[in-house]
């Protein structure tokens, strides 16, 4: 198996302490692969709406301490991420988006 770079975006928010993810499965997204293959180390949690992931990843980070991580799909789910990402602005909560 050739690491792809998803695999290596995994690795790096391994490196970092990230352990769940938040998001909703789209259309080709080479991510998800990745994450099934490091699904030991990185837990993705599906959210029901792509516009509750940001949401759910703030009240993560806002509860644990840890950097949230919102993964959606390109396209329209980015524009889905913003009121979860300005949420999380106003709160001074630290996020990261992944679109």
């Amino acid at each position: 198996m050739s690491d792809t770079a998803a695999d290596y975006l995994c690795q790096r928010l391994i490196d970092w302490g990230i352990t769940t993810i938040y998001g909703f499965p789209g259309d080709g997204n080479g991510i998800l692969g990745a994450l099934r293959r490091h699904q030991d180390r990185l837990r993705f949690v599906q959210a029901r709406h792509e516009e509750m992931a940001p949401f759910v990843t703030c009240g993560h980070a806002k509860y644990t301490g840890e950097v949230g991580v919102s993964m959606v799909t390109s396209g329209p789910g980015a524009v889905h991420l913003l009121n979860g990402l300005y949420d999380a602005k106003l709160d001074h909560q630290p996020v990261l988006a992944i679109g």
